[in-house]
C-alpha cells in the first residue's frame, strides 16, 4: 500500500504541471480572444470618422487670409503716413481714410455693382410710361417735356442726394444701414416706432420680388425693337418670358459665391453703363441745350397742377420711377461702406441727369414727327438712338436688368438679416462668402425670393403688366423711412430740423402714394398682398417671441444642483446617454434655463454622466474660434458658450468632442471609456445625445386669441424656416428633438361627474405630513427652493429603501 500510495503521489506530481500548462493554456487562449475581440470592437470604429479638430486654430487658407489683410493695412497705413505729410490737402485725405468714410478704389467698382444697379434702370421706362400717361409724343408740348424734367430731377435731388445720402447716411447702426438698422437706434423711445418699422421693411421686402422681374422682362424685351429679331419673337410670344426666367434662374444661383465677386463684375459693367447713359444723353443734348430751363422747379409745379397734364396727380407714380433704388443707397451702405457711396454718387446723378434731359431733347425735337406719333409703347430710350447704338443699349440695359435685381437681393439678405436681430424672423443658416461681415448670403431668403419672383412672371408675364404693380410698396418704405428719421433727429437735439425735414419730405412721399394707389386695382393688389404677408411674419414672430420670454425662467446653482446630484447617482436608473447636449439661445451662464432642468426630469428622468448646456455666439471677425465652460463646481453639469467667427463653420459636434477631451485631461470631467462602436467612432467619450428643445402651447392656456395665433404661426414658421439640426451638422447624431409644453397661465377645467350609480367620494384634503418619494416637482412653481424639496424627499425614506437605493 506504501508503494501504492507513493506512485499515485508521484503521478498527481507530474498531473500537476501539465494541469498548470492547461489552465495558463486555457488562459492564454482566453486573453488572445478578448484582445481579438477588443481589436474588432477598434477597428469596427475605423469605418467612421471621429469628428476631430485640428491642433490648429486657423487653416492654412485663413492663415493666408489674414496675413493678406495685415499687409493690406499696413500697406493702407503707409498711404495714409505719407499722404498726411504732404500740407493741409493730405492731411485731410488722411482723416478721410482713417474713418467711417474711407474710400478705396476696388470697394468704390463694388459699389457701382451691388448699389446703384436698380436706379440705373429708371431711364429704360421712365420716359415711357411717362409718354403712354399724357397719350402718346403727339400729345406732348415743350410745357410738358420741361415739367417731367424738372419733377425728376428734383425728386432725384430731394428724395436720394438730399434725403438718403445727406442725411440718412450719416445714421448708421455700427456701419450697418437700413431701416431696421434706423430703428434699433430709436427703438428705446417708444414701442409704437416698431409698427412703421415692421411696415417699411415688409413692404421693401415686397419690392424685393417685383424688381428683378420688372427690370430684367423690361430689359429683355428691348429685343424685339432690333429688326433681324422682330420676326422671331412675333412667332414665339413666349420667348421674352422664357429668357427672362432663364436669366433670373442663373442670377439667383450664383448668389452663394457672394456680393463681393459678383459686385466686382457688375461694376465694371454698371461704370460703363453710366458712361453710356451720359453719352447719350450729351449726344441728344445737342439738338436743344435748352431743357436745361428745367432745372427751376417752377416748371414742375405748374405742369403738375396744368389742365394739360393728363395724368393728373398719377404723373408723380411716373416721376417717382426715376427714384426707385434710392432705398437700396441705405440698406446696402453695410455691404460696400459710406464713403464709396459718397465718392461715386456725384457720377451717377450726372450720368441720370444727363440722360433724362438727352430724353426730353429729343421729345422736343421730334414731337411733330409723324413716324413717331402712331408707334405703339414708343420708348425715348431706344428711339433717340442710331439703329447701330441701339443693339449695344439692348445688351447693356439686359446687363443693368440683371444688376438692378442683384441691388435688391443683397438689400434683402441685409434687411432679413436685421431682422433676425430683432427677433421679428426666424434664426436663418447665413453664409459670409467674402472676408467682411456685411456682405453675406441666406439660403432660405434667396430660395424663397427665387420662388417669388418667377410666380410674379407667371401670373403678370411681362413688363407692362408688372410695371403697374411696382413702386407702390417702395412708397410706403420711403414714408415710414422718413418718419423714423424725423424721430431720430428729434431727439439727437435737432428738433427744428427734424420738423422740417419730416413735414417736406412726408408731403413729397404722401404724394407719392396716393399717386401710385392709381396702380392698385391694375396690379398693385399683388404688392400690398405680399406686404401684408411679409408683415403677418415679422408680427407673428415678434409676438410669439414674447409670449416665450416671458415664461423663461432662470434656476440658481442652489436650487437645481441637489436634484442633479440625486439623479446623477441614482443606479435605479438606467444611463439615458452618457453626455446629453442640450443646445439653446440662451446666453446665460451662471444660471440654468428651466426649459432644460424640466427636459431632464420630466416623465422618466435623463440620468446621464454629464449634462451640457450649449450656446453659440457668432462674433464680428471672421476667424474666431473659442469656448468658455462653467462647471458649477461639480463633474457632470457643465455650461458651455462658443464664440465662432462669421465665416467658422459651425461644427457643433466636433468641437464638443474636443472640449470633452480638454476636461477629461485636466480632470473636470471623470474618464469616460467605451467599447463598442458609435457614430462619433471615439472610444474616449461616451456616447452623445443632442436635445433640442421646441415650445408648443397647452390646450388650458390662459392666453389671448392673438397670442395663440402667433404662437402657432410662428411655429409653423419656423418648421419651414429649417432647424439648428442641419445649420450645426447634427443629422448624423440622430438629435432628439422634444416638445415641451409652454407654460404661460393655464385655465382649470370644471371637475368631472361620474354617472355610473356609484357615490362619488370627495377627494381627501390634501396634507403635507409625509412627502411623496415618487413626486416630481411642479415646474409651474418658483424655481427657488428647490433643494430644500429635495431635502424633504431625502428624509421622506426609509432605511429600507436608503439601503436598497445604495446596493
Amino acid at each position: 500500500m506504501a508503494e501504492s500510495d507513493k506512485q499515485a503521489e508521484r503521478a498527481q506530481k507530474a498531473a500537476k504541471p501539465q494541469k498548470a500548462q492547461k489552465t495558463n493554456a486555457k488562459a492564454g487562449a482566453n486573453k488572445a480572444k478578448a484582445k481579438q475581440e477588443e481589436e474588432a470592437l477598434l477597428r469596427a470604429d475605423t469605418f467612421t470618422n471621429a469628428p476631430k479638430v485640428s491642433r490648429r486654430t486657423l487653416t492654412k487658407e485663413e492663415r493666408e487670409a489674414i496675413a493678406k489683410q495685415r499687409e493690406a493695412e499696413t500697406r493702407e497705413a503707409e498711404k495714409i503716413a505719407s499722404a498726411s505729410s504732404k500740407g493741409r490737402l493730405g492731411r485731410w485725405w488722411a482723416r478721410l481714410q482713417s474713418g467711417p468714410d474711407k474710400v478705396t478704389w476696388g470697394m468704390a467698382i463694388v459699389a457701382l455693382g451691388v448699389v446703384y444697379g436698380d436706379i440705373g434702370t429708371s431711364p429704360l421706362y421712365t420716359a415711357q410710361t411717362f409718354l403712354a400717361g399724357q397719350g402718346g409724343l403727339g400729345n406732348v408740348d415743350r410745357e410738358a417735356v420741361l415739367g417731367m424734367l424738372s419733377l425728376v430731377f428734383w425728386s432725384i435731388t430731394l428724395i436720394t442726394t438730399v434725403k438718403y445720402v445727406l442725411i440718412a447716411m450719416r445714421i448708421d447702426n455700427n456701419g450697418e444701414g437700413g431701416i431696421f438698422a434706423l430703428y434699433s437706434l430709436i427703438r428705446k423711445y417708444g414701442a409704437w416706432l416698431a409698427i412703421p418699422a415692421m411696415l417699411g421693411g415688409a413692404a421693401f421686402l415686397a419690392d424685393s420680388v417685383l424688381t428683378p422681374a420688372v427690370s430684367i422682362s423690361s430689359a429683355v424685351e428691348g429685343l424685339q425693337t432690333l429688326p433681324p429679331l422682330e420676326q422671331l419673337f412675333d412667332e414665339n410670344p413666349s420667348l421674352t418670358l422664357m429668357i427672362t426666367v432663364v436669366i433670373i434662374v442663373i442670377l439667383f444661383s450664383v448668389q452663394s459665391r457672394g456680393t463681393e465677386s459678383i459686385g466686382k463684375v457688375f461694376g465694371s459693367m454698371v461704370l460703363v453703363w453710366f458712361s453710356f447713359l451720359a453719352v447719350v444723353g450729351v449726344v441728344n443734348l445737342n439738338n436743344d441745350w435748352s431743357v436745361f430751363a428745367a432745372l427751376n422747379p417752377v416748371y414742375g409745379v405748374k405742369f403738375l397742377f396744368s389742365p394739360h397734364n393728363a395724368a393728373g396727380i398719377a404723373l408723380m407714380g411716373t416721376v417717382f420711377l426715376s427714384t426707385t433704388g434710392a432705398e437700396a443707397l441705405y440698406s446696402d451702405m453695410g455691404h460696400v461702406g459710406r464713403g464709396n457711396i459718397y465718392f461715386t454718387w456725384p457720377f451717377i446723378k450726372i450720368a441720370l441727369v444727363l440722360n433724362y434731359f438727352g430724353q426730353g431733347a429729343w421729345m422736343l425735337n421730334n414731337a411733330r414727327n409723324p413716324q413717331f406719333n402712331t408707334m405703339k409703347s414708343l420708348n425715348p430710350f431706344f428711339q433717340m438712338m442710331t439703329p447701330n447704338v441701339r443693339y449695344l443699349a439692348v445688351i447693356l440695359s439686359v446687363t443693368a436688368g440683371v444688376i438692378a435685381s442683384q441691388a435688391l437681393i443683397t438689400g434683402a439678405f441685409t434687411m432679413v438679416s436685421e431682422a433676425t436681430r430683432l427677433n421679428w424672423m426666424p434664426h436663418l443658416q447665413v453664409r459670409y462668402p467674402a472676408r467682411t461681415r456685411g456682405q453675406l448670403y441666406i439660403p432660405v431668403v434667396n430660395g424663397v425670393l427665387c420662388v417669388s419672383t418667377l410666380a410674379v412672371l407667371a401670373i403678370f408675364k411681362d413688363s407692362e403688366h408688372i410695371s403697374a404693380a411696382y413702386g407702390l410698396a417702395l412708397t410706403i418704405t420711403m414714408i415710414t423711412t422718413t418718419v423714423l428719421l424725423g424721430v431720430y433727429l428729434w431727439y439727437d437735439r435737432k428738433r427744428v430740423g427734424a420738423i422740417v425735414f419730416t413735414v417736406l419730405f412726408l408731403a413729397i412721399q404722401i404724394m407719392f402714394f396716393i399717386a401710385s394707389m392709381a396702380k392698385f386695382l391694375h396690379g398693385g393688389w399683388f404688392t400690398c398682398l405680399l406686404t401684408i404677408a411679409i408683415l403677418f411674419v415679422m408680427y407673428t414672430w415678434n409676438e410669439g417671441t414674447k409670449l416665450e420670454r416671458a415664461q423663461r425662467r432662470h434656476m440658481r446653482p442652489k436650487d437645481f444642483l441637489p436634484a442633479l446630484d440625486k439623479l446623477h447617482g441614482d443606479f435605479r436608473i438606467p444611463y439615458f446617454a452618457d453626455n446629453i447636449v442640450y443646445l439653446t439661445s440662451d446666453s446665460e451662464t451662471k444660471r440654468l434655463d428651466t426649459d432644460i432642468f424640466f427636459s431632464i426630469f420630466a416623465d422618466h428622468p435623463k440620468r446621464a454622466r454629464a449634462w451640457w448646456a450649449v450656446s453659440v455666439e457668432t462674433t464680428d471677425e471672421p476667424f474666431t474660434r473659442e469656448y468658455s465652460v462653467e462647471n458649477f463646481g461639480t463633474n457632470y453639469i457643465f455650461r458651455v458658450r462658443f464664440r465662432l467667427g462669421f465665416k467658422v463653420s459651425q461644427s457643433i459636434p466636433a468641437y464638443i468632442h474636443q472640449i470633452m477631451h480638454d476636461l477629461s485631461k485636466t480632470g473636470e470631467l471623470p474618464k469616460q471609456k467605451s467599447i463598442y462602436p458609435k457614430v462619433d467612432a471615439d472610444p474616449d467619450i461616451g456616447t452623445v445625445r443632442y436635445v433640442l428643445v421646441h415650445k408648443a402651447l397647452m390646450p388650458e392656456s390662459k392666453v389671448s386669441a392673438r397670442g395663440a395665433l402667433s404662437l402657432q404661426a410662428k411655429y409653423a414658421i419656423r418648421h419651414v424656416a429649417g432647424s439648428p439640426v442641419k445649420w450645426f451638422g447634427l443629422a448624423p447624431y440622430n438629435p432628439l428633438i422634444e416638445v415641451q409644453p409652454l407654460f404661460v397661465s393655464t385655465r382649470r377645467p370644471p371637475r368631472l361627474k361620474r354617472t355610473d350609480g356609484t357615490k362619488t367620494v370627495p377627494a381627501p384634503a390634501p396634507t403635507r405630513s409625509v412627502a411623496d418619494p415618487a413626486a416630481v416637482p411642479d415646474p409651474m412653481d418658483t424655481t427657488a427652493g428647490l433643494s430644500r424639496l429635495v431635502q424633504e424627499l431625502d428624509a421622506a425614506m426609509s432605511a429600507e429603501e436608503k439601503s436598497r437605493y445604495l446596493g
